[in-house]
């Protein structure tokens, strides 16, 4: 058996209720959860502050986890979710802040990481492609931080393979010309 369907039947096993297979699954996605959430989050704490959120609600609502799609697609969803409300999270105190960084010579990364870099700049694309046209939101997500083939995407999301992809070369679009906007 190899490690993803092992890591499958634990899924498969911890859904159906077996606190063993959900501790053994816990512990087998975390290095995974860490390194997605880091595409998100540029900073290491704020990647393993999102990862933990990622596992708090992997142990919370396995049950819900069917088995229509691979475990592995139903974890992105988990993944994508969790690092931008992360995001948002540290948008809010850095709003809340605005006087703090200017006032302090020691940086603080939890206040910093919402606004340096490319990743930060990808996750406000985000959010206006979210306010702008949320069903692109997610197959943009899906294939670009997550990787996921097209027909994972189509599965997950219940849309046709041409729906995928025409949404995906809409959202590319709208955020590059985003992009380019804030670096001009």
């Amino acid at each position: 058996m190899t490690p993803a369907q092992e890591t499958e039947e634990l899924a498969a096993r911890a859904a159906a209720g077996d606190p063993v297979a959900l501790d053994l699954l816990l512990g087998r996605i975390r290095p995974e959860v860490v390194r997605r959430c880091g595409r998100f989050l540029p900073h290491r704490e704020d990647a393993e502050e999102a990862a933990q959120d990622v596992l708090l609600q992997v142990a919370r609502r396995i049950g819900t986890f069917e088995g229509r799609s691979r475990f592995s697609t139903w974890l992105y969803t988990v993944v994508a979710n969790c690092s931008r409300q992360k995001y948002r999270e540290l948008k809010r105190r850095r709003a809340e802040q605005p006087l703090l960084m200017e006032e302090t010579d020691v940086t603080d990364p939890r206040r910093t990481s919402v606004i340096a870099g490319t990743s930060i700049d990808l996750l406000e694309a985000l959010e206006r492609l979210e306010s702008a046209s949320p069903e692109l939101v997610a197959p943009l997500v899906y294939r670009d931080i997550c990787q996921m083939d097209y027909g994972e995407i189509a599965e997950r999301m219940g849309i046709p393979l041409g729906t995928v992809k025409s949404r995906l070369h809409k959202a590319r679009r709208e955020v590059r010309r985003w992009l380019e906007e804030t670096t001009a």
